[in-house]
């Protein structure tokens, strides 16, 4: 992602999206692109490139097992093709997507979530065809989505976060010498980005976006542009104000490489860490805490959210600091869930009573 086009993350991860967006055009039926063309104003290039995928995943099956007569490629399948598909085809391409194997031959696995995605592209296409008066018969508008299961969130505990601090300051015991070498070079720097995530809640990509001139000491708060592309400014609180001062106090010492002089968190190769290796330590560091919890970066977003709702009892100032635009989202995943009064049910009811 070092293009010399521009240095700002966030105009380079929009580049490369759209890089991507105009290779699966070429390989996806010509109507598509107007599709995408029309949506644009909508949704964002990162949507768009994953309706592309969904997409391809789809006339790959239509093309294999619904036409009579395959066309040569994808690519090749006319807009009256999307008439002759009917509801059923539809149904039986969600029950392919249980368990499928690719062009690659890697094999693919989809629950229901996943499904939902892939319908969900599948009904914005022929909406988008219909509204347009390009064809006229929307069999995707019949299939009903997939009903989705809940999920248990899972969340570090206050005794579980303290102890992950305290592991990426100190090491831990199972190290060997060179991995302790390692983890002297990067501590402060992990222990910044980590309290920043546990802190303020934001996403990965929003933290590994940010850059130096993001972070004001003065009013506690950092900049940040979040999923939708829109800025906000999010505060943070002196824990996090003591661990990025620390980290950044080191951070000016290092010389970045070309293209990445802005850039706050820094890899061990000296440009812009990425989500990926962000979402390497958070593993790292939380299998030492905790193995029944698999722990990501957007899991210590749901530690936050859980304990500023603990703490605040106010669903709309933790939809508001969390950026999610419907507040439903916020009171489905934290205010519907209270592990401590659960666990405090465990003692309500007896089953013998004292003599």
């Amino acid at each position: 992602m070092n293009n010399p086009k521009t240095d700002n993350y966030h105009e380079l991860i929009k580049l490369t999206n759209n890089e991507k967006l105009r290779e699966m055009e070429r390989v996806l039926p010509r109507f598509c692109t107007h599709f995408f063309v029309g949506i644009r104003d909508r949704v964002s290039t990162r949507t768009r490139v994953g309706y592309a995928y969904d997409l391809q995943v789809f006339f790959r099956y239509i093309n294999d097992y619904v036409f009579p007569t395959p066309y040569e490629k994808i690519a090749d399948i006319p807009l009256d093709a999307m008439e002759k598909i009917e509801k059923f085809d539809i149904e039986n391409y969600m029950e392919y997507l249980t368990w499928y194997e690719g062009p690659d031959g890697v094999q693919h696995h989809n629950e229901e979530r996943g499904k939902c995605r892939k319908l969900s592209a599948l009904k914005s296409l022929y909406t988008y065809l219909c509204e347009s008066e390009l064809i006229k018969l929307n069999p995707a508008a019949l299939v009903r989505m997939p009903k989705l299961h809940e999920k248990n969130i899972i969340r570090l505990d206050p005794a579980e976060v303290a102890k992950l601090l305290d592991t990426i300051e100190n090491g831990s015991d199972q190290e060997s010498g060179h991995q302790r070498k390692y983890h002297q070079k990067t501590a402060i720097r992990d222990l910044a980005l980590i309290t920043l995530l546990l802190g303020t809640g934001i996403r990965v990509s929003e933290c590994v976006g940010l850059n130096l001139t993001d972070v004001d000491f003065d009013n506690g708060a950092i900049r940040i542009i979040r999923k939708g592309g829109n800025e906000a400014t999010v505060y943070f609180g002196e824990e996090a104000e003591e661990a990025l001062s620390a980290y950044i106090d080191e951070r000016k010492k290092i010389v970045p490489i070309s293209g990445h002089e802005n850039a706050l968190f820094l890899s061990i190769q000296n440009r812009r860490i990425t989500v990926r290796a962000v979402e390497n330590l958070v593993k790292k560091y939380a299998s030492e805490v905790t193995t029944l919890k698999k722990i990501t970066p957007h899991k210590l977003r749901s530690t936050y959210g859980t304990a500023l709702y603990r703490e605040s009892g106010d669903i709309y100032l933790v939809a508001s600091v969390l950026g999610h635009k419907d507040v439903n989202t916020t009171r489905k995943h934290y205010a519907s869930s209270n592990e401590e009064k659960k666990r405090l049910a465990a003692n309500m009811v007896k089953l013998r009573k004292d003599e």
